[in-house]
């Protein structure tokens, strides 16, 4: 594994994808085979997670990765407030549980492996793997290919619209995540957002937000144009004002 890291780090990022995306369909296809929801997707995020993090660690790679904490200082995390107002949309309508008790663990035990492998996988392997030799092109293609691995989601049987809504959200906010990583110096952040936003879903009321929009296509659109405008304010705002740290 090393010698593959060492001989193309960016075809080392593309196999881990790969693996990453197999697993997970994998994992969604075998929770709902067994009628266990959630449970074998929750396993192996959680798994692979850990796998990931003990080879970074071994290898001397967590700061080159941003596993350590922020260089900035606390009173500049103003900057959070925006990314966090767009992973908390879901809660504004109201709480309530929306899974069993082991239902609502396993999901955010996959969640939370998710957030932790994507950020690794896209903000920490892929861009790092580029951005040696085009910091620019890295972001942008990080930022894409991120987006466009939510097409795994048909598989899982998702609808078309609502994917292809989610592929330009998981765009838009991809871009932030990587420059709140290149600008900040540390991933970490990166995988609270991700963890935060995906876990919303266990306990939303989407048909309290649907109404409110008129609709759950409505609310959708609505949303993620939102959080486009947000995005593109929020990272010009970084790029402007949060000094490179790494």
């Amino acid at each position: 594994m090393k010698k593959l890291y060492e001989k193309s780090e960016v075809r080392f990022a593309v196999i881990m994808i790969v693996i990453y995306v197999i697993g997970t369909s994998l994992g969604e296809y075998i929770s709902e085979a067994t009628g266990t929801f959630k449970i074998a997707s929750a396993i192996f995020h959680v798994a692979f997670g850990i796998f990931l993090f003990a080879w970074i660690k071994r290898n001397g790679l967590m700061e080159k990765y941003g596993l350590v904490k922020p260089a900035y200082k606390l009173y500049k995390a103003w900057f959070f407030i925006p990314l966090f107002l767009i992973g908390c949309s879901s809660l504004f309508f109201g709480l309530r549980f929306n899974y069993s008790a082991f239902g609502t663990a396993c999901y955010l035990l996959s969640m939370f492996g998710v957030g932790f492998l994507e950020e690794i996988l896209f903000r920490g392997f892929l861009f790092e793997g580029m951005a040696k030799n085009n910091v620019k092109a890295a972001i942008i293609v990080s930022s894409i290919t991120f987006g466009v691995g939510h097409i795994v989601n048909l598989l899982n049987g998702q609808d078309l619209f609502e994917t292809l809504l989610q592929i330009v959200f998981a765009v838009a906010v991809g871009f932030v995540l990587v420059t709140l990583y290149y600008k900040g110096g540390s991933i970490i952040p990166c995988m609270i957002f991700h963890a935060v936003n995906n876990s919303c879903s266990a306990f939303n009321k989407p048909e309290v937000s649907a109404q409110f929009f008129g609709g759950a296509k409505n609310e959708m659109i609505i949303t993620v144009v939102a959080a486009i405008v947000i995005s593109v304010v929020y990272s010009i705002a970084m790029w402007l004002k949060l000094e490179k740290t790494k």
